[in-house]
């Protein structure tokens, strides 16, 4: 099915961040579109705010009719949803084109230039920074973000259709469905063993996504890790590389080493190590790609940020409130260097809501050191999206393993006070959850601090 000769797209699991932005995509391009999900969100408010319909019973008498006929209605569905999902086998059983997300997105992208971001940890940073220093620069673009980039206020932008900008994500070997030009590897962790089953696996399925960018293609690689490439990095020889990083007023101010020169004096507001190394990546893409360099380091400047990703709720000087993603050990040890760096000495309370029994039971002992860092530790239950429990793992099993005496298992009905009683000079949440569901009324209550 070729995309001019669908009328109608459906979307079970539309509320999903990569799912919403397909959405708003054939939506922007004159497709009737409607879907499923399992709960209201803010997102799937967006959503029917645009003249989305949407449902939230799995049902087949709550779709329509114009997505009833199978020769002009493609079907997009998330591997998140169950293979006994009632509409998803309503649509197989009665000759729909039914395609995963990953499909979908590798066919609207497979004629234009495409800069691929794939990594266990940055993707959406990394996605997000590139869409901005492309628009920067005039260029014609469509980006699909795994985040609500605050240069765009969404997770779909459309500047044209000549260059395309996408994560790849490693999830279900979904990355393995495009065809890139330009891409990069921000990390290879170890994550989404529920999947791949080994860590080797896990690289393999890399080293695969690799081997599509074919001879002309050009590959940036984090340097240290176990793939050929044009290397990026920060003070360690690497191919692209920032260098003499000062801190003034809590913005960074560096230089980029280059293939062809050294840039200098460049300023980026994110915080965090692992963010610049994002913002190198972005921006080592574009110049790959022929953009010059000069105005893409001036565009790394005006980054506005990801919603989630590092995200100040609250920053006054007796008071910072911080919202993050961080879902991995790794990514919750660079949220804690990123909050000591730029702002050191102070007493730091974290909220922390695990994402999966898979995760938790993967990677326990690992979630366990890097929460005790903080000062004080908050945990909620597990959140268990797509799984079913695992006998064992829960997060008073977690609580248990982290070394450190001001911890506490914590209901989410009483988090407000917890937190209220508290008063830590930071706090930060994090979670891929609906944790961040919890961010606006915590905001609200901690006035006191505004």
């Amino acid at each position: 099915m070729k995309v001019r000769d669908i009328h109608s797209v459906y979307f079970i699991g539309i509320g999903g961040i990569g799912m919403s932005a397909l959405a708003r995509y054939f939506l922007y391009i004159g497709k009737e579109v409607a879907g499923y999900d399992k709960t209201a969100t803010p997102l799937t408010g967006e959503l029917e705010n645009l003249g989305i319909a949407v449902h939230y019973e799995d049902s087949v008498v709550h779709i329509s009719e114009e997505f009833t006929k199978a020769g002009s209605t493609l079907v997009v569905y998330t591997p998140a949803v169950p293979n006994t999902h009632s509409e998803l086998c309503y649509f197989r059983g009665n000759g729909f084109e039914v395609k995963k997300r990953s499909e979908v997105l590798g066919l609207i992208t497979k004629d234009t230039f495409c800069f691929a971001v794939a990594g266990t940890h940055g993707k959406t940073t990394t996605s997000c920074i590139l869409a901005h220093l492309l628009k920067e620069v005039d260029s014609s673009f469509t980006a699909f973000l795994g985040g609500i980039s605050e240069d765009f206020n969404s997770n779909f932008v459309f500047e044209g259709n000549t260059y395309s900008v996408v994560e790849a994500d490693e999830f279900d070997r979904s990355f393995l469905q495009l065809s890139p030009n330009v891409a990069c590897v921000t990390s290879m962790d170890a994550d989404h063993l529920d999947i791949y089953g080994t860590v080797s696996d896990l690289i393999g399925a890399f080293e695969e996504f690799a081997k599509k960018l074919g001879a002309t293609g050009k590959l940036l690689v984090k340097k240290g890790l176990p793939l050929q490439g044009i290397t990026y990095g920060i003070e360690d020889g690497a191919d692209y590389c920032v260098k003499n990083i000062r801190i003034q007023k809590g913005v960074y101010l560096f230089d980029i080493h280059t293939p062809s020169g050294t840039l200098q004096e460049v300023m980026f507001q994110k915080p965090g190590r692992h963010n610049l190394l994002n913002a190198l990546a972005a921006f080592a893409m574009a110049v790959e790609a022929g953009f010059p360099a000069e105005p893409l380091a001036r565009g790394l400047q005006s980054f506005k940020g990801v919603q989630r990703r590092f995200s100040y709720q609250i920053k006054e000087k007796d008071f910072v409130f911080i919202d993050d993603y961080a879902h991995h050990p790794a990514e919750i040890e660079a949220v804690y260097d990123a909050v000591s760096e730029m702002h050191p000495n102070l007493f730091m309370t974290v909220v922390f809501q695990p994402h999966l029994f898979s995760r938790t039971k993967d990677f326990v002992d690992g979630f366990a050191t890097s929460l005790a860092k903080f000062d004080k530790i908050f945990l909620l239950d597990i959140y268990p999206a797509r799984e079913k429990p695992i006998p064992g793992v829960t997060s008073d099993w977690l609580l248990k393993k982290i070394d450190n005496p001001n911890k506490k298992l914590v209901e989410k009905a009483g988090l407000l006070m917890e937190i209220q009683n508290d008063r830590p000079d930071v706090l930060i949440t994090l979670g891929a959850g609906d944790i961040g569901l919890e961010v606006p009324k915590i905001k609200k209550a901690l006035a006191y601090a505004s």
